[in-house]
């Protein structure tokens, strides 16, 4: 466990060693972008095989950093950040492995790509409420100049649209923090200081919907969802898959390790609300997702239906639920990252078209057979099908819904019929459409009738996709590999007491 920092520093002083090298060889840049990874990766592996499982969260660090505002340099992970870290180290080397084709500017894509990552493994690492921010800005600001540079489809807009909805959501974090570190004495910002604020009912039901409303921005809860999947088609292919895989969750778990904990009375109050918002966002980005013509557009709603499901797990606020969300963070986290590859990478940049329409008259299942393979899979891996991470993480968290409401666990069943209905329809029209005439002799963007073979899956393609696959195949078979650290976990004190403070 103590080697955990390491990711944040290892990823930083690799964003400037790539920086440097980039500007002498692309190639150069991308074996030390992927060992960068690699390496962080491997530490939160190491991590977890040393890790005991014990309630509470378990120091690293904690020194002081501005001693005149009272926010010290405190890390710290118990199994529930564990969980997303391995997630984080997991879905950027695989990021990194569809990076590979990057060849204008590699070393600054890659910089600002691992300069992401630094944040990300930050945020999940913080026990300090201000250090949380910090890190969880520095997770934001790099997606904005690697979707406005290397993006496609209105990359400004949907970049301006993300970095706008965003830094809005941290404004409401950081002033209900400001008011509940003001309100509780102003002892500093480390997290269980802070849960001691003995603040009044009325003033935990406005200081949680200021906390939870600005993280939930980012996790996609509905109404405010509506950035995601512009966001998610604008982004180059790696930076997709780690905006879906691991930087909407980090929305999500500041909704669990922050608002839930400080403010547990007025959790209980809006618990309803979040719950039915959850349900919606599962439906109407799943009917969202139906009707799309563009490809990248219907995994992009499908990442944001999937989400709802974190979101009301967290909302049922029992043990059961609340570990089928974080269980669900990681199977979207790898399970998205690889729809996203798939379809930007090995269909988009070979094909150079998302409509399904134009995908339906090319026999992609013959010439992209590992491409129509991988999207099955994963396919059936997001409908939750079972052998598949996805099938514990939604079952466990509907059985923990169930007698919390039988109303919103029903809603949400509906929303797996409907993911399956919109996954099908991705796989029937973008693979296997019209064989015959049309699909031996392609139209091509001219209107001219040509055929023109696709390039073969690259090595880095095909390692990156079994990567991922693996890791939900593993996940599906063998859930208690996460459980064993996720349960625990939530017997901490901060946890139990916002757990308390749900609906029974």
């Amino acid at each position: 466990m103590s080697l955990l920092p390491w990711t944040i520093y290892l990823s930083f002083a690799g964003a400037l060693v790539v920086l440097v090298a980039g500007t002498r060889s692309a190639a150069a840049a991308r074996w030390l972008a992927l060992a960068t990874t690699a390496g962080g990766w491997g530490v939160t592996l190491l991590a977890g095989l040393s890790f005991r499982s014990a309630p509470g969260l378990q120091t690293l660090v904690d020194v002081r950093w501005i001693p005149e505002l009272g926010v010290r340099y405190h890390l710290a992970a118990d199994g529930i950040s564990l969980t997303l870290v391995v997630l984080t180290g997991l879905a950027a080397t695989a990021g990194v492995l569809f990076s590979w084709n990057v060849a204008e500017r590699a070393g600054e894509f890659l910089a600002l790509y691992l300069a992401l990552v630094g944040g990300v493994y930050g945020v999940f690492l913080s026990a300090d409420a201000l250090l949380f921010l910090v890190f969880y800005e520095l997770a934001i600001v790099p997606k904005y100049f690697l979707i406005a540079r290397w993006g496609s489809t209105r990359r400004e807009y949907g970049a301006m649209k993300l970095v706008l909805y965003s830094f809005a959501g941290s404004a409401l974090v950081l002033t209900g923090i400001l008011w509940a570190q003001a309100a509780g004495g102003g002892h500093g910002f480390a997290l269980a200081d802070l849960a001691r604020g003995g603040f009044t009912p009325a003033q935990q039901r406005a200081m949680f919907a200021l906390v939870f409303l600005g993280f939930a921005v980012l996790a996609g809860l509905f109404p405010f969802h509506t950035w995601a999947p512009t966001g998610h088609v604008a982004a180059p292919t790696p930076a997709s898959m780690l905006l879906a895989g691991v930087v909407m969750k980090l929305g999500a778990y500041g909704c669990l390790r922050v608002a839930l904990p400080l403010f547990p009375a007025g959790f209980a109050f809006w618990q309803p609300v979040i719950a039915w918002l959850a349900v919606a966002g599962v439906v109407v980005a799943g009917l969202a997702a139906l009707v799309q013509e563009d490809f990248k557009f219907v995994i992009g709603y499908s990442s944001v239906s999937h989400m709802g499901f974190v979101l009301l797990g967290l909302a049922a606020a029992n043990a059961r639920a609340v570990s089928g969300a974080v269980l669900q963070m990681f199977s979207h986290g790898v399970i998205a990252g690889l729809l996203f590859a798939v379809v930007g990478r090995m269909v988009y940049d070979r094909t150079h078209t998302r409509r399904l329409a134009d995908l339906r008259a090319r026999p992609l299942h013959r010439w992209l057979p590992f491409a129509a393979v991988t999207f099955v899979v994963a396919g059936l891996a997001s409908m939750g099908m079972p052998g598949f991470s996805g099938f514990p993480a939604e079952l466990t968290i509907l059985i923990g819904v169930w007698p919390v409401s039988r109303t919103w666990a029903v809603a949400a069943v509906a929303g797996v019929l409907i993911a399956a209905a919109f996954t099908l329809r991705a796989i029937q029209l973008a693979f296997f459409g019209q064989t015959g005439a049309m699909g031996a002799n392609p139209p091509d963007d001219g209107g001219d009738r040509a055929l023109r073979p696709l390039p073969p899956i690259t090595w880095p393609e095909r390692v990156g996709a079994l990567l991922l696959l693996a890791a939900t195949v593993l996940v599906g078979l063998k859930p208690d590999l996460l459980l064993n650290w996720i349960v625990p976990s939530l017997q901490s004190p901060l946890l139990q007491t916002a757990l308390r403070g749900g609906a029974p």
